[in-house]
């Protein structure tokens, strides 16, 4: 064992005999305060906060890739790794979905939120944090999605490059989806009726959210890239014991491949390590010129108060403030559309049926359609922000990038009508940073994404205002 993690061995252990499920004869140990299924629930919204914050930081990982300061002889494989990342990214929605799935099945609500829950502190990989794609940011990815079978001198120095860039010991995902399934398995602790098959018609289905992938045929060519697999989007309906557990072996494969061959390359801990071992093959200052300069944790304004954080024994975050006024309008366009997304999912959970009706959008469908709408914005709008300057007075010095900054609340009103007005409210805020966008900065006046928008948001405000009128969404 390396000297580093010397000091830390009996931390460790006991840390791995608490987080990790892996063996038959563990059994786990109802905390005070709950019973199996609240428990159950609470590690599940756990599990949703750790796939949410990890897509988020793959993703701003993946944004942060390339730039014209990538050695030309270089950017093939940038470009490679970046569509790698940003499928990861991709897999990452897919199990977060799917554990709202298993939420909607036990009868508790959705959670489309990231680390509120202290209790699940110890399962979390690593603090969260949006950083530039590195070899040191990598490591902790590859520590996080490792399985637990993962040792020897290589796994070793990995964890130690984790450990330094992270400040701690990064933990396994899959930890915490073997705590889950030690409990679903045992009736003893959620009877079969625990299950309601009923839910089903609340919940996503690949149907809805494999658009444009491959049930079961990720081998094929992802067509951007050449040689690139494309991402398998996996989304399971959960309606029983078996349905649940099956879901979580299915996510826990696609992370770790905890039964499969190293050499299985379609695992997130596989693709991971193959990226690491090709990164750190390059010279040291090739390396670092594999992303733009993009500020760590971009932030539209001061949200933390680092004196009660410290108080709170919280480990320090450093924000990096856009002070640059444009590249604020741009930011807070991301915020915005990024709580679209995220408030499109949470609707679509509270409707059944269909997601078209005789070829025409059902509430529903249209909740779904504008989530993949939002998904491309957020591509779209990411890729200006790598490349706006973060401060007002620095031009040319560090890039801002996609705060990814949470909204105040992702609750949805009780009431239908209500919810709709919510979208509604939201479809106008963004038109209003639209036109502020067009107004502000001369650079914008014809530009073709933003009037794109512009028209997009205009149809999605009328789509609202159409379901708003109709008499089954009065209250």
């Amino acid at each position: 064992m390396p000297e580093l993690f010397e000091d830390q061995a009996p931390a460790v252990a006991a840390l791995s005999v608490a987080g990790s499920l892996g063996a038959e004869e563990k059994r786990p140990v109802l905390p005070p305060e709950f019973n199996w299924r609240d428990y159950t629930v609470m590690l599940l919204h756990v599990a949703a906060e750790i796939e949410h914050s990890l897509m988020v930081q793959y993703l701003f990982a993946a944004y942060s890739m390339g730039g014209p300061q990538v050695p030309e002889a270089r950017r093939d494989d940038v470009r490679r790794w970046q569509e790698v990342v940003l499928g990861i990214a991709k897999e990452e929605m897919g199990h977060l979905v799917t554990v709202q799935n298993l939420l909607t099945a036990l009868g508790a609500p959705v959670n489309l939120d990231r680390e509120d829950y202290p209790w699940g502190s110890d399962f979390y990989p690593f603090p969260f944090t949006l950083r530039p794609f590195s070899a040191t940011s990598l490591a902790a990815y590859v520590v996080a999605e490792s399985p637990e079978t993962w040792s020897g001198p290589k796994a070793d120095e990995i964890k130690r490059v984790a450990f330094e860039s992270t400040g701690q010991y990064v933990n396994r995902v899959g930890a915490l989806y073997s705590r889950v399934d030690a409990i679903l398995k045992d009736e003893e602790f959620l009877p079969d009726e625990s299950f309601h098959s009923g839910t089903l018609p609340y919940q996503a289905s690949w149907d809805e959210w494999g658009r444009g992938y491959t049930r079961g045929e990720r081998g094929q060519d992802s067509g951007n890239v050449p040689d690139v697999k494309s991402p398998e989007l996996l989304v399971f309906g959960v309606f029983s014991r078996d349905s649940a557990r099956r879901a979580l072996h299915e996510i826990g494969e696609q992370g770790e491949a905890p039964d499969a061959d190293l050499e299985d390359e379609t695992s997130h801990f596989n693709r991971f390590l193959g990226i690491y071992e090709e990164l750190t093959a390059w010279p040291e200052g090739d390396q670092a010129l594999v992303s733009r300069p993009v500020a760590q944790n971009p932030v539209t304004e001061h949200r933390l108060d680092e004196s009660e954080v410290a108080a709170l024994g919280v480990a320090e975050v450093t924000t990096s403030p856009i002070t640059d006024p444009v590249t604020a309008l741009w930011g807070h366009l991301f915020n915005l559309r990024y709580r679209m997304l995220l408030t499109d999912i949470s609707h679509a959970f509270r409707l059944a049926g269909p997601v078209d009706n005789g070829g025409v959008l059902t509430g529903r469908g249209a909740l779904v359609h504008r989530a993949f709408a939002e998904m491309y914005n957020l591509r779209a709008l990411a890729g200006r922000l790598v490349d706006l300057p973060l401060e007002r007075d620095a031009p040319d010095g560090p890039r801002a990038g996609p705060p990814f900054e949470m909204p105040y609340s992702l609750e949805l009103p009780h009431h239908d009508h209500d919810r709709w007005l919510l979208q509604r409210d939201l479809v106008q805020a963004s038109r209003l940073l639209t036109d502020q966008l067009l107004s502000t900065d001369p650079s914008c006046g014809g530009d073709p994404y933003l009037v794109a928008l512009r028209e997009s948001d205009q149809r999605a405000l009328e789509q609202v205002e159409h379901i708003l009128s109709r008499k089954g969404c009065t209250r």
